[in-house]
Parts: structure tokens; C-alpha cells; sequence
């Protein structure tokens, strides 16, 4: 009997164990401005796709410009790029700047300075209803 009670009170143990420490999200709880931001910047320089397609609108728009060639790629194009390069370290130092930020959008800029050239990147992130999301990604080559 004392074997029977031991076995339920672990078993009762563990269960509210898992039930406390489960994370449960509402639609775009997670979404947040810094997450989407943070995750774009994981993906670019540290090669972590991971949550990078939920931070990606649907209709993101991605713009290189490459001395005076205009390159566009769409989210499945870009997801794939990356997805190539996975987990792979990027050789730079990464800095971010708030040009614009207010209830309904952000603009962000992420410099990644490689040794002999510059990528400058402006990340617009759109407060959709269901959370934050990058809408809009346009890249210049210095």
C-alpha cells in the first residue's frame, strides 16, 4: 500500500510539474517587435532559422540592391537562402538603430560590417492583429 500511495504521488508530482511549466500562446502573443527583430538578426548573422518563418509576413517583400542591379525575393525564396546556409556564423559585427517606431510599425536598421564591406539593412516590422511582423526587408552593399 505505502508502494501504491509513493507511485500516485509521484505521478501526481509529475503531472502538475508539466502542467505549470507548459507555455501556451494566444494568437501573436509571442510576436513582439524585439522578438521579430532578434529572430531576423539570428537568422542573418548566426544562421538560426528557427521561428523565423512566423516573424515573416506573408507578403514580406525582400529588396537587394547590388551597385545598381535591384535584386527582389519573396518569403519562400529567402526562407530557402537561409535555410542553405543554416546554422552557419556569420564573420561580422552586428549593430541595430531605431530610425522609426510607433504602435503600428517599426523601421530598424542592422548594420552587419564584414572586414571590407558594409550591409546595411532596413527592417520594417508591422503590428498585423496578430502580432508583429517583418513586412518589408530593403539591403544595400557598401
Amino acid at each position: 500500500m505505502k508502494t501504491l500511495k509513493s507511485i500516485v504521488l509521484g505521478l501526481a508530482l509529475l503531472v502538475v510539474c508539466s502542467v505549470a511549466k507548459a507555455n501556451t500562446y494566444t494568437d501573436g502573443d509571442n510576436l513582439t517587435k524585439n522578438y521579430a527583430i532578434n529572430t531576423y538578426i539570428d537568422a542573418m548573422t548566426h544562421g538560426k532559422v528557427k521561428g523565423l518563418k512566423d516573424v515573416l509576413d506573408q507578403d514580406v517583400k525582400f529588396t537587394m540592391m547590388r551597385g545598381k542591379q535591384v535584386l527582389n525575393f519573396s518569403k519562400d525564396e529567402m526562407l530557402e537562402s537561409l535555410n542553405d546556409v543554416k546554422n552557419t556564423e556569420q564573420d561580422c559585427t552586428t549593430t541595430t538603430s531605431v530610425v522609426e517606431s510607433n504602435e503600428a510599425m517599426a523601421v530598424v536598421k542592422v548594420d552587419m560590417q564584414f572586414e571590407g564591406f558594409l550591409r546595411t539593412n532596413m527592417v520594417t516590422v508591422t503590428n498585423t492583429g496578430k502580432g508583429w511582423k517583418i513586412t518589408n526587408v530593403y539591403s544595400v552593399f557598401k
